[in-house]
């Protein structure tokens, strides 16, 4: 009896196995991601600055909240990213004398967009939307606290070589495909989503969960780029 009740709990097991592996195969054929354990949402920087009244804030950019806190209530893994300058960053065109907002400059890193100062420590302006409403999610990434580097991606600093550690941390709770959403599509999600891509995850970006800035074309631009990358781009309808 006990040599029956364990095969067939291994029977059980193995199926269940099997459907789960069919299911993910058959998202990924889809072109939509699996919500499992295996799966992040990381929500860039849904802040105050960003939204309506801020100092930098995208078009609509408070109509992206009441989304993220549907879907992110699937997702078992919850990542935010937060903007956080001191004073007198080096992106903000008011460190350097006769520039102004959007002007580019020459850093060590490459072109830089200066922009109004915004997200400085502590300030209102750099906490999170009042509504953003996912308690469960478990870590918070600080970027851009640096003076002499800005960080537009969750994953790499803007010289492209100071990590911020949230690779680092995907990696070790297991997750191998990343949903992106937050502010701005152009920017902070648009590098996060490619450096999600070539950290190798498995990256998709909910279209409705963002707004842009769009600078010159700065918003087809990335959509390609993402693109290029074979991050995808979807519908809510599209996460299962």
């Amino acid at each position: 009896m006990t040599d029956r009740f364990t095969l067939d709990r291994r029977a059980a097991i193995a199926g269940a196995t099997l459907f789960t592996a069919a299911a993910v195969r058959g998202a990924a054929a889809q072109g939509r991601p699996a919500i499992d354990a295996q799966t992040a949402l990381v929500v860039v920087d849904v802040q105050n600055d960003f939204c309506p009244g801020g100092r930098l804030a995208v078009p609509k950019g408070d109509e992206v909240v009441a989304v993220c806190n549907t879907i992110g209530r699937r997702f078992q893994n919850v990542v935010f990213t937060q903007d956080w300058h001191p004073e007198g960053h080096s992106s903000f065109a008011s460190s350097h004398a006769g520039k102004k907002p959007f002007d580019v400059v020459q850093m060590p890193y490459g072109p830089q967009v200066l922009w109004p100062d915004h997200c400085t420590w502590d300030s209102a302006g750099a906490e999170f939307h009042d509504s953003l409403d996912i308690p469960h999610a478990q870590t918070i990434v600080r970027k851009g606290y640096r003076k002499e580097v800005d960080s537009y991606s969750g994953f790499l600093e803007a010289d492209r070589k100071t990590p911020t550690g949230l690779g680092g941390y995907l990696k070790e709770r297991g997750v191998t495909r990343a949903v992106v959403v937050g502010l701005a599509t152009d920017f902070c999600v648009n590098w996060t989503a490619q450096d999600a891509a070539k950290a190798g995850l498995e990256t998709y970006v909910v279209e409705e969960a963002c707004r842009a800035i769009d600078l010159g074309g700065s918003l087809d631009k990335a959509w390609a780029d993402m693109a290029a990358l074979g991050v995808k781009r979807i519908k809510v309808a599209d996460l299962g």
